[in-house]
């Protein structure tokens, strides 16, 4: 960021993670750099009768929303100050590229708990449930996803072979009310997105054109 003093205070887009029944803050990741595009697609979610006409119009639900961006990870700066970044100069970003992997995984723990569950014989093993993510990227937009696309791109590495810069591919779908416990935290959270939007709506007059 800028240190000129007339610049604006920039806000890190973020993914956070919470306990999926207290919805105590487990993780947040902010993103180091603001990517400078957000891909975002909606799919309709219409009534679909073959003929019908009365259905043509009528919605079933929220669109799905998916959202595509490229992070980047860079030890650069933290490496220019070694003494305050001691993690950075032995493992590079491994941290950083973990907290987002780790996302995807199982914790260890209910890995071994459940192979001990089979071992005895108890059939009925409870798949692993996830955090709630959220995918923060303004005041406006606070939003339950599930990540759908991941992958990893490392660009540089120290002379340990340790990562020091990364691009990072994320794709997200946005869990909607048609997902969702209506009367969840993650539930009241996407209204409150798609009140926004509305509210948003309406402040385009009657006879302007968005496009």
């Amino acid at each position: 960021m800028s240190t000129f003093p007339g610049s604006p205070r920039v806000i890190k887009g973020a993914i956070v993670l919470l306990d999926p029944v207290t919805n105590a803050v487990q993780r947040v990741i902010s993103l180091q750099y603001n990517p400078d595009t957000l891909t975002r697609s909606l799919q309709m979610q219409g009534v679909t009768a073959e003929g019908d006409r009365l259905e043509a119009l009528r919605l079933k639900g929220p669109p799905v929303e998916t959202i595509k961006l490229e992070a980047e990870i860079d030890a650069t700066d933290r490496l220019e100050f070694p003494n305050k970044n001691p993690d950075t100069v032995q493992h590079g970003i491994y941290a950083q590229l973990a907290a987002l992997e780790t996302m995807l995984y199982p914790p260890s723990s209910q890995l071994i708990d459940a192979n001990q569950m089979a071992q005895r014989g108890e059939l009925e093993i409870m798949p692993a449930t996830a955090p709630l993510t959220l995918f923060v990227w303004s005041k406006h937009r606070v939003i339950p996803i599930r990540l759908t696309e991941f992958s990893i791109t490392e660009e540089a590495f120290d002379p340990k072979l340790n990562p020091i810069r990364a691009k990072v591919s994320l794709g997200m779908r946005v869990l909607s009310t048609n997902d969702l416990d209506f009367s969840s935290k993650a539930s009241s959270l996407f209204l409150i997105y798609q009140k926004q939007k509305e509210r948003f709506a309406s402040k385009l007059a009657g006879g302007q054109s968005p496009l």
